[in-house]
């Protein structure tokens, strides 16, 4: 009982620690990167992550993770990351953020489905409180929605829930480090063919650029994808993507504290939604189904 209290605790805190290295992206991103080469971005995000966490873990996929691999890499990251930069484009970032808070319950309904694993209405009342939250943290755009942005996000966010939860499914003992470094060279690779296609030749960066690109492949990705996956790992999917819900937030404190910006009435309400919505979302895991690699 205590071991799997512990295993639990753990969880919790990679899945907390990915999702606030995650809300710190956006903030970097846009102060730092060029903004006219997002394919070019992707790539330089993921391949170095990839390579720091291969030469850590020195190992190569044996079997069928070489094609698992490539599958993870592509739902994970190749075509989530392109995803993402279509919608941030097309989309206001609130009317992104907020589809983004729809992953809880994309990522339970992909677990339902692929491993067995139940929600309850007290899960559901969660979620949409936290969806509330999420709602008054970004607040919503008004004007024209373009519908390809809004299915870039959606899509984004199912590939995402589906990558992760086949993760889980095929999990079978092999280092979460191992497999995380051969997804970001998978999907990495995918993004720098792309990119070149596409973009041409990767653009001319400032140093200040340099170091946030460190800071956004290296910390922002490597680490937090091996967090993320260690909190799928020991934690429904689910309630990993409730603990996911501390994104927006860490966006929000992060231009308060960094940027100046102000904190609203109606800001801190959504961040004391969130947080009341994740704490609930707790008491909703009960014992995991067996998962056996398939």
């Amino acid at each position: 009982m205590n071991t799997d209290h512990n295993k639990r605790l753990l969880g919790c805190i990679a899945a907390a620690a990915a999702s606030v290295l995650f809300g710190s992206n956006y903030w970097v991103i846009h102060t730092f990167l060029p903004a006219d080469a997002p394919l070019w971005g992707s790539a330089l995000r993921a391949v170095p992550a990839g390579i720091a966490l291969l030469l850590i873990a020195r190992r190569l996929p044996e079997g069928a993770w070489w094609w698992r691999s490539a599958v993870l890499g592509s739902l994970n990251m190749g075509l989530f990351f392109l995803l993402i930069f279509i919608a941030a484009q097309r989309l206001p970032s609130s009317i992104a953020t907020s589809i983004g808070a729809l992953s809880p319950l994309m990522l339970a309904g992909a677990a339902w489905l692929l491993i067995g694993e139940r929600v309850n209405a007290w899960f559901l009342g969660s979620a949409a409180i936290g969806v509330v939250g999420v709602v008054l943290i970004v607040g919503m755009a008004s004007g024209t929605i373009d519908a390809s942005g809004v299915a870039a996000s959606l899509g984004a966010t199912a590939l995402m829930a589906v990558g992760a939860v086949l993760g889980k499914r095929w999990n079978d003992g092999t280092p979460i480090l191992a497999t995380t470094a051969w997804q970001l060279v998978a999907g990495g690779a995918e993004l720098l063919v792309v990119a070149v296609i596409v973009e041409g030749a990767p653009p001319a960066v400032s140093s200040s650029a340099v170091i946030a690109f460190a800071y956004i492949s290296l910390l922002a990705t490597a680490f937090s994808y091996v967090c993320l996956f260690t909190g799928f790992k020991y934690l429904h999917a689910g309630t990993v993507g409730m603990i996911g819900l501390l994104n927006p937030v860490t966006g929000v404190l992060l231009g308060v504290s960094v940027a100046s910006e102000k904190l609203t009435v109606t800001q801190g309400i959504g961040i004391a939604l969130v947080l009341v919505s994740i704490v609930l979302a707790q008491n909703t895991q009960g014992k995991k189904p067996a998962v056996t690699a398939s």
